[in-house]
């Protein structure tokens, strides 16, 4: 994870926000295939060595053979006009209203965004990451959320947390990681200065 942290991720969503190549590794063997954390939480241990993870908390999508790929969920990065962002994809006059809030998703690409979002919710997109966790990366999920029609949990993110193949594995035996549950109400309904203390108290597994 060599990128440099950006502060403020949210220059623009890309046209297609390229998460169909993100996901588009084929499936690992079963010989080959780790335990698989994609959907539960990595928790920054406290003796966390890089900055840019302090306290972190990341909900993991992708971890298999090929490597993770994860969004932090406890970086808030300000608030945007929903009509703005759907201008960042190139369409006038969104025809949508009120703000939203923006995260840190993590160093990797920047201008990627992404919308964690519970899974009664699905559109252009849409990939389920748990029976309770989803996450579409399409411009309809912003209209819908502007209209009404959107998920009633969402989490816009931009930019994301990714690994090699092995990275992650190292860093677990290091024990930079803890695990805890991937909760919604951890994702969605705590208080964001509040996340990484009551992750780390649900901690299942100390590495």
């Amino acid at each position: 994870m060599s990128s440099p942290w950006h502060k403020h991720p949210i220059p623009a969503l890309a046209a297609t926000l390229a998460l169909a190549l993100l996901l588009a590794a084929p499936p690992p063997t079963a010989a080959q295939a780790p335990a698989s954390l994609a959907g539960q939480l990595l928790v920054a241990s406290p003796s966390m060595g890089d900055p840019r993870f302090e306290r972190t908390v990341i909900l993991m999508i992708r971890h298999d053979k090929d490597g993770a790929f994860g969004i932090v969920v406890n970086r808030p990065a300000g608030e945007r006009p929903l009509a703005e962002l759907i201008q960042m994809l190139g369409e006038k006059d969104a025809a949508v209203a009120g703000k939203v809030r923006i995260f840190a998703g993590g160093p990797v690409q920047p201008e990627l965004g992404f919308v964690i979002h519970g899974t009664d919710y699905r559109g252009p997109g849409t990939m389920e990451i748990t029976a309770r966790l989803a996450m579409t990366s399409s411009r309809e999920i912003l209209r819908d959320i502007g209209g009404g029609k959107g998920p009633k949990q969402s989490l816009i993110a931009f930019g994301y947390a990714g690994w090699a193949p092995g990275q992650l594995e190292g860093e677990l035996k290091r024990r930079d990681w803890s695990i805890a549950p991937g909760e919604p109400k951890l994702i969605f309904d705590e208080d964001r200065d509040k996340v990484w203390d009551s992750a780390y108290a649900q901690r299942t597994q100390d590495l």
